[in-house]
């Protein structure tokens, strides 16, 4: 491919028109670009399950409607997961309920161990990703220009690292009253600007930190 690999760290792939991953990337690389490309499907795993040193993974701009990442074993210290500018209305982060009588599904309990910055800009979700508390080290979720319409009490369950949210510009009308009660270090960042609030949240935001809190709530509907 016309990828650009300094041998050691970083691998550059933006805007090489490329529609798959190459098979050959190097499972040293620390940075991977993959930015402004065709790529339409995104598989973690190869199956023989070898560990990437990946800290940092680009995907932003390409042609992602689907996406899981319950497959993520081989990223143990992934950092950042940029998914920005995508067609994603589904990104999978936990394992479906299994029927009653049936075997137990495997519990994801080291999903993306390290994983600190998930963004998910600028994609078609309309609802928040179930199972973000599996991401047991994620700070910082951007969620920002989807077409996200509830909050809902569990949608942030178990997040108990986040400091930063994103959810400007989606068309949000319906926030639980207890979903970012337990977010004790949410201390950056609260960001609902340009949504479809029509009435005040007081219960919400009597449950957050605001000594260590910034919350924008601008451009809505009241």
């Amino acid at each position: 491919s016309e990828c650009q690999w300094d041998g050691q760290f970083l691998l550059n792939c933006s805007f090489t028109r490329i529609s798959t991953i190459p098979e050959d990337i190097s499972k040293t690389a620390v940075t991977a670009d993959l930015s402004y490309n065709n790529i339409r499907t995104f598989v973690c795993s190869d199956g023989r399950n070898e560990e990437w040193m990946l800290k940092h993974l680009n995907l932003s701009n390409n042609l992602l409607s689907e996406l899981t990442l319950t497959t993520c074993t081989n990223l143990p210290i992934l950092e950042t997961l940029n998914l920005n500018g995508n067609a994603i209305h589904t990104l999978t982060l936990d394992m479906p309920t299994p029927a009653h009588g049936s075997k137990k599904y495997s519990i994801v309990d080291c999903l993306l161990p390290a994983l600190k910055v998930l963004s998910v800009e600028r994609n078609n979700l309309n609802t928040v990703p179930r199972g973000l508390g599996l991401l047991q080290s994620l700070q910082t979720v951007h969620m920002s220009s989807n077409a996200i319409q509830h909050i809902g009490p569990k949608d942030f369950q178990n997040c108990s690292q986040l400091k930063d949210i994103d959810l400007r510009n989606n068309k949000i009308t319906k926030i639980h009253p207890d979903a970012f009660r337990d977010l004790n270090k949410l201390q950056v960042v609260l960001d609902l600007r340009g949504n479809a609030l029509t009435i005040p949240l007081p219960q919400i935001l009597l449950s957050l930190n605001f000594f260590q809190l910034e919350v924008y709530l601008s451009k809505n509907a009241w």
